[in-house]
């Protein structure tokens, strides 16, 4: 009974498979807890897959991604974990199946797509089939970026530069994917612009001297002096990072584009001469002052002055003493000068309705004034 009993046990064991270390098995899921995976994998003993086995990922559950009777391929790290079983990893499986799309990928600079795994202190690690890729911080944009924070859990494009899987390190690239793109889009668009064209981009960063504005393929430049036909003090209180703009294309010179916001049709100056004509009691703000006269705005873009001569047929030393920013005046128009956008201004000759004669009104030499000014 004895004998027959052994030639049992010999028959049984030599129906089961031999196993080694770092070999490929198939087997059925008869167990699944939340933190291990249990295999028949056709062996004496049964296969265990430990969660972090399975995935990187940390605090799966492993009863919601396997189910009792499903068929799973592991590869083999222990033949006996000390307990009598065959200790088994699905993610080193899937890390080598990674490591070989990795790898073609690598050979035929193709352009992959993973989600960020992890942001590290110096780049992006991603997982392609449980297989890390790094992206240093340099090579995760084509403009240097501190915080790379919102890259947490997106997915990106980039190509494999460097596959040394011994030496652990492969090493992904997004910049030049970026900088490719962009060159591309920067064709496009030079191809299809013209000065005088309308277009809408986004504004990227506002200076004291201007903005930049996206314009989807490169950058213009909208300079403070174009920002609006009047005076712009502070960009920054106009304008803000993000927002959608329509401009007008100024000027391109190389691949520098100068853009403006003064359309021709906005333009004030288009029907001063009937508005501003000499003679004309008008109504403005005083916009700044200097020692030799305050300059009023009209309408936003046009500009007049009022010479200290001309403030009050009382002597004033300085405008400063009887005027003040922002301050409404009413003054009637002496000058219009069309060709050298210049207007001249007397509150002298409203006072008591006095006549206006050469006395009164002083001939203002505007371009004498300008150069004083300056």
């Amino acid at each position: 009974m004895s004998e027959q009993l052994n030639e049992f046990e010999q028959m049984l064991e030599e129906s089961l498979k031999t196993i080694r270390t770092g070999e490929i098995v198939t087997g059925k899921v008869i167990d699944v807890k939340e933190d291990e995976i249990v295999l028949n994998i056709g062996y004496k003993s049964d296969g265990i897959i430990p969660r972090n086995e399975y995935t990187n990922e940390s605090g799966v559950d492993l009863t919601s991604v396997v189910k009792v009777g499903d068929e799973m391929e592991a590869k083999v790290v222990k033949v006996n974990d000390g307990e009598g079983q065959v200790a088994l990893s699905y993610k080193r499986l899937a890390a080598d199946r990674g490591n070989k799309r990795l790898e073609e990928a690598f050979n035929n600079q193709e352009v992959l797509t993973a989600k960020v795994a992890q942001v590290l202190d110096g780049g992006l690690s991603v997982v392609v089939e449980e297989a890390r890729v790094f992206i240093p911080a340099s090579l995760v944009s084509d403009s240097y970026e501190r915080d790379l924070s919102k890259y947490a859990g997106q997915d990106i494009e980039f190509v494999i530069t460097e596959f040394n899987p011994r030496r652990r390190r492969i090493i992904g690239d997004r910049k030049q994917l970026m900088v490719a793109r962009k060159a591309q889009l920067q064709k496009e668009l030079f191809e299809r612009i013209h000065i005088g064209d309308r277009v809408e981009g986004v504004v990227k960063n506002v200076t004291d001297f201007g903005a930049f504005i996206d314009l989807g393929g490169a950058d213009g430049l909208l300079h403070i002096s174009e920002m609006s036909w009047g005076r712009v003090e502070n960009p920054k209180k106009v304008f803000k990072t993000g927002e959608t703009l329509t401009t007008m294309i100024k000027d391109i010179n190389g691949d520098k584009i100068a853009l403006s916001l003064k359309f021709p049709e906005a333009n004030p100056w288009a029907d001063a001469a009937s508005k501003y004509a000499a003679g004309n009691i008008v109504v403005g703000r005083v916009a700044r002052m200097t020692d030799f006269g305050a300059f009023v705005e009209l309408e936003p873009g046009v500009d007049a002055l009022l010479h200290v001569s001309q403030i009050s047929r009382e002597h004033v030393e300085k405008p400063a003493d009887v005027l003040s920013i922002g301050q409404e005046i009413e003054a009637r128009i002496v000058d219009f000068n069309e060709a050298d956008r210049k207007i001249s201004l007397s509150i002298k000759s409203l006072q008591n309705q006095a006549p206006q004669d050469e006395e009164d009104v002083a001939d203002v030499d505007v371009e004498a004034v300008a150069a004083e000014e300056e």
